[in-house]
């Protein structure tokens, strides 16, 4: 049975199937759209208890010859990298189409691009075939331009061309890195695991030129310093549920290019890059931080958080141990599902308020107890608090980097401490003190909103109080990828 087909392209049939019903029939375009991706989601919870948590290679794979005159091929595998990121993002889709719910403008295009995004996100972290991961790449950029310039806010047209721009510049580069490393390989292939296998004939200056190439076509999606500033805006301009999916997926396919292919390919410029990269975490931990301390709106301070939180993950990267690579790998994970739950609250204060200026607000924790209460376990865990998610991952990070970068590492302590300026301040701001009389009537969250809300709050609770299953998953595959540079 082809499962990761299925995962894969199950979202594709929904998106089909919207395009053959009636603009006017917008209950059943809903319908199917929550069907096809909750199918998805359901195959991916499947693959848990077949999962073998023991080994490192790929599974579930599947191999067919798609353009072989060049060598193309329909190639998809998952492992302990891959396969939390794919679980992920069938969650995270799920949880962003239920958010979706409300939308009343164009509602047959906007599920259908919803649903062909992902296809391309699911697709990105199954592909083991360097042109078909590409082309699951790009697929991601066509539905973000849309969904972000039609359903957005006021400046929607320029945050959806600088998104569109910023990434194709950047995929430009890794097509350039990915035609090289085909010429390169003896015999020529795009097959990523063969690829891994053959590098050692490769020598320092090929390794350094082509890392930068894949690299700028990563670091845009992360998006790492100094290739950041498409993302507030985005966000910002952004209807909810594609901010809840931008920061829950889209951010961590840079993360998960530079892991799988960035380094399995070129451990030479990998570890010539290494003292600029741990660089570049320190500037997004702080300097995002930083910049979230300083926002007004409440959208922006969260845009501007997953930067500092994506530094984390770069910092435990350059670690290159199995505790940094874990950590990377489980504060993507975490980051997700945290800052996909901070963007549906925004979201829902705005249906109602129709501001997120943080100085508006005042005293709503009596009037609105339920939402105070999931926005405050929600920053609670952003911030690293013990017992939520964020802690343990960013724990694992800083512990990971710190044998090899000390002092960037203790530098790096700076931006936790910044997280929890600005989180407590909005949650001050927000929640404490006497009512705002402008908001007497404002309304608490309504089921549909619990319905996206629960899971995510559930999971941050569980991954806090107890990973071990998550990371069971990944330690394999983990274990061996830091093995592979010594």
């Amino acid at each position: 049975m082809n499962i990761l087909s299925l995962i894969t392209f199950l979202p594709l049939f929904g998106a089909l199937a919207i395009l053959a019903l009636p603009k006017e029939r917008t209950r059943a375009i809903q319908a199917v759209a929550l069907a096809s991706s909750g199918l998805s989601l359901a195959l991916c919870v499947a693959l848990l208890f077949f999962f073998s948590r023991t080994s490192p290679d790929m599974q579930f794979v599947e191999k067919l010859p798609w353009i072989p005159s060049i060598g193309v091929q329909y190639f998809l595998g998952v492992d302990g990298l891959s396969y939390p990121l794919v679980l992920l993002t069938a969650l995270m889709t799920l949880v962003s189409l239920i958010a979706s719910l409300n939308i009343k403008n164009r509602v047959k295009e906007y599920f259908f691009w919803f649903l062909i995004l992902e296809v391309g996100m699911l697709g990105v972290f199954a592909a083991l075939d360097l042109v078909l991961f590409y082309i699951f790449w790009e697929i991601t950029l066509v539905p973000m331009y849309f969904l972000i310039g039609i359903w957005g806010g006021p400046k929607k047209e320029y945050a959806a061309i600088k998104f569109f721009l910023y990434t194709l510049t950047g995929s430009v580069f890794m097509l350039l890195g990915i035609l090289a490393v085909y010429f390169r390989s003896s015999p020529h292939t795009f097959d990523l695991l063969a690829l891994m296998r053959g590098n050692s004939s490769w020598d320092l200056k090929f390794q350094i030129v082509i890392f930068i190439a894949f690299y700028l076509g990563f670091a845009v999606k992360v998006p790492a310093f100094p290739f950041h500033t498409w993302l507030p805006l985005a966000h910002v301009e952004a209807p909810t549920a594609v901010s809840v999916v931008l920061a829950a997926v889209l951010l961590k396919m840079g993360v998960y290019g530079i892991m799988r292919v960035s380094y399995g390919l070129l451990p030479l410029g990998f570890s010539w890059f290494l003292p600029i990269l741990v660089v570049i975490a320190v500037i997004n931990i702080v300097y995002g931080a930083l910049c979230a301390m300083a926002q007004q709106d409440m959208k922006k301070m969260v845009a501007y958080s997953s930067i500092n939180h994506m530094g984390y993950c770069l910092l435990g990267i350059a670690g290159v141990t199995a505790t940094g690579f874990s950590g990377a790998l489980l504060q993507m994970v975490n980051h997700g599902i945290i800052t996909g739950m901070l963007f549906l609250l925004v979201g829902v204060i705005y249906d109602r308020a129709h501001t997120r200026d943080i100085s508006a607000f005042g005293g709503l924790a009596a009037k609105v107890p339920i939402y105070a209460g999931i926005m405050s376990l929600a920053c609670f865990a952003s911030l690293g608090l013990p017992g939520l998610a964020g802690f343990v991952s960013e724990f694992l990070c800083f512990l990971g980097a710190f044998m090899r970068w000390k002092v960037y590492t203790a530098i790096s302590v700076l931006g936790l401490l910044t997280t929890a300026a600005f989180f407590l301040r909005m949650l001050e701001k927000v929640f404490l003190g006497p009512l705002n009389p402008k908001w007497a009537d404002l309304a608490d969250v309504d089921a549909r909103e619990l319905c996206a809300l629960i899971p995510l709050t559930a999971l941050t609770i569980y991954l806090g109080v107890y990973p071990k299953p998550a990371l069971d998953l990944m330690n394999s595959t983990i274990i061996h990828m830091a093995s592979l540079l010594k």
